[in-house]
């Protein structure tokens, strides 16, 4: 019986292979003599008319004087690096790199492959994530004065990836403070409200959050390329919209601070904000002038990850489907639905290995002092489901469905970054063994679940999933496989 956790484990080297950061710069985009083709060219068609097909579209980097980047976030390196790399050393390319204290692979600043260039004229910028420290303070000041010397003559890439909240951070009240951004941030991400809700107050607040980096540099040319963590359409949270009109609004922001019982929790100075709404500047909307030189083109999110963990489960011979419908579901839920619809599919296949592939990210309560993350968390929760599914001769009745019992699953989730919680691994595997192998080994999954203790639990029986940091960062990526 082939090892269906190897498989999964295959599945994800190959899938974070199909969406490296670097080489879908340089496949997205196309130089043609001084004319870069912003998602590749069309042989025949001009820019406008791509434009108007809403296809692609190309900016003539022959009539700019000065070429500035600004890259921001977990892939920040890579995705200059690609930028630097398509160019190459005919363009003069300067700016800032803003990356986590993590250090990542490869980002010494030397290129790969063919050392044409290199990221030596950028100044590189550690900061805080998931909170701001005093980095993302630094930076967001470093940044503000590169864009105050910007103009017409200035062509200015923003490069953004996720984590670019907490990265770059600067009050618009010079008054506030560090800690109190911090306290904010404590306050904000353990109330229980999403991520839109989070950023609409943080963008309020921010010097350099939803457009204001559009708005510090109106008369430059501004194109943003963005790789994101969130969902389609909801590009506004990616690095809460630096460069993009902002659609909430201050009565948003009462509305969430009122819905969460926040203000008590506030720090006093961000709290004496809310008690007078006139001091709270309203964002950039569509329409300001601060976005007409500004455009924003997604080069990675869901659905290259969905395409290239497609084609990886396909090449192992199993007939694959993608499911997107799980984000921020609970983790028992997810757990159901993805196992329940795992068991169709392999009933409506009978015979044949198939796979199903989900992306997103779970609610994982935090309720003990464990290691470990959301990704290791769903694989535990997954183990006792797929132990039962897979036991020899029982026939199940599985979320609702009749279902043939199948011989052999597996599940694998983790985390493109490579960053799973406050664990080592971005996630685990397992499968129909695994409960057996835990119980042999004198391990108790109820107690680790009930110590958010996922890692150690999956370490112990060498079932984690470990990457380090891919220099990526796009969904929760999962793949459910039996056969």
């Amino acid at each position: 019986m082939p090892d269906l956790k190897q498989m999964a484990r295959l599945i994800f080297q190959n899938t974070l292979a199909g969406i490296d950061v670097s080489e879908t710069m340089q496949r997205k985009l196309t130089l043609d003599g001084s004319r870069l083709w912003i998602g590749g060219r069309y042989a025949g068609m001009d820019s406008d008319t791509a434009a108007e097909f809403g296809l692609n579209y190309a900016v003539n980097l022959a009539d700019y004087k000065r070429i500035r980047v600004i890259a921001i976030g977990k892939a920040s390196a890579e995705m200059a690096r690609g930028l630097a790399c398509v160019l190459g050393p005919n363009f003069d390319l300067k700016g800032i790199i803003v990356a986590p204290h993590i250090v990542a692979p490869n980002e010494s600043g030397s290129m790969q492959g063919n050392d044409v260039t290199s990221l030596a004229d950028f100044e590189i910028i550690r900061a805080g994530h998931p909170a701001p420290d005093a980095g993302s303070f630094f930076a967001a000041r470093a940044i503000l004065d590169l864009l105050h010397r910007c103009d017409a003559g200035t062509l200015i890439f923003f490069l953004l990836s996720g984590g670019g909240s907490s990265l770059v951070e600067m009050p618009l009240d010079p008054a506030i403070t560090l800690p109190e951004m911090q306290e904010l941030h404590r306050a904000l991400v353990s109330c229980g409200a999403s991520i839109n809700e989070i950023n609409a107050i943080r963008k309020h607040l921010s010097a350099v959050k939803g457009g204001r980096l559009a708005a510090a540099a109106p008369a430059a040319m501004k194109l943003t390329l963005g790789m994101t963590d969130v969902p389609e359409g909801c590009e506004s949270a990616l690095g809460s919209g630096p460069t993009i009109p902002d659609p909430t609004t201050i009565s948003d922001v009462h509305s969430v601070i009122k819905r969460y019982a926040l203000l008590p929790k506030l720090p006093v100075a961000i709290r004496a904000k809310f008690d007078q709404p006139s001091q709270i500047s309203e964002t950039p909307k569509a329409g300001d002038p601060a976005f007409a030189l500004s455009r924003f083109t997604l080069f990675l999110g869901r659905s290259d990850l969905f395409h290239h963990g497609h084609r990886a489960a396909e090449a192992q011979g199993c007939v694959t489907v993608c499911d997107n419908s799980t984000d921020d579901w609970p983790l028992a839920r997810a757990a159901d639905y993805l196992l329940g619809e795992l068991l169709r599919l392999a009933a409506a296949n009978p015979g044949r290995r198939v796979a199903l592939i989900a992306d997103g990210e779970l609610s994982s309560p935090v309720v003990g002092d464990g290691i470990g993350g959301r990704n290791a968390a769903f694989v535990l929760e997954c183990a006792r489901r797929i132990a039962e599914i897979t036991k020899p001769g029982t026939p199940l009745h599985f979320s609702g469905q009749n279902q043939t019992a199948v011989r052999n699953i597996a599940v694998l989730s983790a985390g493109t970054d490579g960053k799973d919680g406050s664990s080592p691994a971005a996630g685990a595997v397992a499968d129909g063994e695994t409960f057996e192998r835990a119980r042999a080994a004198g391990l108790h999954p109820a107690e680790f679940a009930r110590r958010s203790d996922s890692y150690s639990f999956f370490h112990a029986l060498e079932d984690t999933v470990v990457t380090g940091p891919t220099g990526n960062n796009l969904r929760d990526f999962r793949v459910l496989l039996a056969e």
